[in-house]
């Protein structure tokens, strides 16, 4: 995600909680629509074919904590089809990005707490500035980088994007990847994003310019 996504993403969460360490509660399905995006014809609430309903997290035992990983939140896993997840309720906006790329909202408990990007109709990118939700080693927004690497040792490891002028922290799995990056106004993480390195750690190292 470039300087201006991550700048847009983070106030658009913001908007939604009074501080990225904690928040409030779940959003009510229907989320505000932000300026000059386009909300869904079709926003009911039916479910996503494979997919639990209810909590985002339901399973087994329904009080378990937010997770994001790589493997996406709830039913907004990597690889799941944008007009499969509007159909079903799941996007409240979306609006165009660079080479194709669409950014989207959530719907449900998700909505205001998650951003998402979508790469040739497919999600590619899972995203928060907000905590919880937090990865499956306990990594959220609000910690040190120093937290992250007691966190995860050795699995990950402090970058720089290719003009040598931001700092983010990469935690690798297999062709997917974990990158927390900094915070535009204060020290530690400000946003944690999820998805396939070629999507994620790519524009966070070359930094797109559109």
């Amino acid at each position: 995600m470039n300087r201006r996504s991550i700048l847009i993403t983070t106030g658009a969460l913001a908007l939604v909680t009074l501080a990225p360490a904690a928040v409030a509660g779940p959003a009510p399905a229907r989320a505000a629509v932000p300026s000059g995006v386009t909300a869904p014809a079709s926003r009911h609430a039916g479910p996503v074919t494979g997919f639990p309903v209810g909590r985002p997290d339901a399973g087994p035992a329904h009080d378990q904590p937010r997770l994001l990983s790589v493997r996406g939140a709830g039913a907004y896993r990597i690889g799941a089809d944008l007009a499969t997840l509007t159909a079903a309720g799941r996007i409240s906006w979306t609006a165009p990005g660079c080479s194709g790329v669409v950014h989207a909202g959530a719907t449900g408990a998700w909505a205001g707490v998650i951003l998402l990007a979508f790469r040739d109709g497919r999600l590619v990118e899972v995203g928060t500035a907000t905590a919880p939700p937090r990865s499956p080693a306990g990594a959220m927004v609000g910690m040190s980088f120093e937290e992250l690497a007691e966190i995860y040792g050795r699995r990950g490891a402090l970058i720089r994007n290719d003009a040598g002028d931001a700092s983010a922290y990469l935690v690798r799995f297999g062709s997917r990847v974990e990158l927390f990056t900094g915070h535009p106004i204060r020290p530690g993480v400000g946003y944690f994003q999820v998805g396939p390195a070629d999507f994620v750690e790519r524009n966070f190292r070359q930094r797109p310019s559109c």
